[in-house]
């Protein structure tokens, strides 16, 4: 079933630990949505150092379809870095992600690679959750907390059922834990977004993964960080671009090659708007050049400092901006 060989277009890429009663009902589920579309799509579900068997679950379900690409971890990893690999391994030009519990409806896929035509990313929005009222509550405090410290207008930042266009979550660089605020690293990266209201399900096999610390402690401590890289991320503007070359196809000489392309000159004898200004080295009375040759020693200032080169201090790079 499906063409190892061919070109997709959509990648959805699956995170899975101790799914073993799922997986044999997500991949089907997932088919009935995107065959329809009629565009060429793979599975890659990664197995996060699963305990039970879902590791040969994978492995059979990958034998009946070849379009089903199994990554397996050597050990729990966590879902942030299950993603990161599964985005990594993608080929196709959209990325949706979604989890293995069955709660996340693969039915509203196609709605949220509809808005890749507007957008460089869609994400889901549970309206109406299926969770524990406890859970309800926790989850929109927290949204509350990550949209007054990001800036952000996000409904429903927990939602994992994500698409973008492949460029656009390539070119944001996932750490532990960071999955929970790809919206705000998208817009770091200056990407667009929408969100769709989805479809969510109670939980039918299984159990959460979540706790008190993997959803109130490590979430407060990566949002410390989010809060950095908005801060320190680049946000300069130029008002003019670097002057054309006066010769089309002619390269500068080399005088010319480490000069400023706008180099700024006196109010007297300013030269024209734009145009290069070559540096020339300071002239030099050829008797000293004949006496430090004789006697380098005499050339050097009196008060110079001769210092080994395993000794020298090395001058403060300038800040650079936050890893997106």
């Amino acid at each position: 079933m499906g063409e190892s060989n061919e070109q997709p277009e959509i990648s959805v890429v699956i995170p899975a630990y101790n799914e073993e009663e799922n997986l044999p009902l997500l991949v089907p589920e997932i088919r009935h949505a995107l065959d329809p579309l009629s565009r060429p799509y793979e599975l890659i579900i990664v197995d996060d150092g699963s305990t039970d068997s879902t590791a040969e679950v994978l492995a059979q379900l990958a034998a009946a379809d070849a379009r089903l690409r199994p990554i397996y971890f050597d050990g729990n990893f966590g879902q942030s870095s299950a993603f990161d690999a599964g985005i990594r391994a993608a080929r196709g030009s959209a990325v949706v992600l979604i989890d293995a519990d069955l709660q996340n409806d693969p039915a509203d896929i196609p709605k949220l690679l509809e808005k890749l035509d507007d957008f460089d990313a869609a994400v889901g929005w549970r309206k109406n959750r299926r969770d524990p009222w406890t859970k309800k509550l926790t989850s929109r405090f927290s949204n509350w907390v990550k949209n007054r410290a990001t800036g952000d207008r996000i409904h429903d930042t927990g939602c994992s059922l994500k698409a973008f266009r492949a460029e656009a979550i390539r070119s944001v660089k996932l750490f532990d834990g960071m999955h929970r605020f790809l919206p705000t690293l998208l817009r770091l990266e200056g990407h667009t977004l929408t969100e769709v209201p989805v479809n969510h399900r109670p939980r039918r096999h299984g159990r959460s993964k979540y706790h008190l610390f993997n959803r109130a402690v490590r979430p407060t401590l990566d949002l410390l960080a989010v809060i950095w890289m908005r801060r320190r991320a680049f946000n300069y503007k130029t008002r003019q671009a670097l002057a054309a070359a006066e010769s089309v196809g002619e390269p500068p000489g080399p005088d010319e090659a480490g000069a400023p392309e706008t180099a700024a000159a006196p109010p007297s004898g300013r030269p024209e708007e734009g145009r290069a200004v070559p540096r020339s080295a300071p002239e030099t009375d050829p008797r000293q050049d004949e006496a430090a040759e004789a006697d380098p020693s005499e050339s050097a200032p009196e008060n110079a400092q001769h210092r080994p080169a395993g000794n020298r201090r090395g001058g403060r790079g300038s800040g650079g901006r936050g890893d997106g």
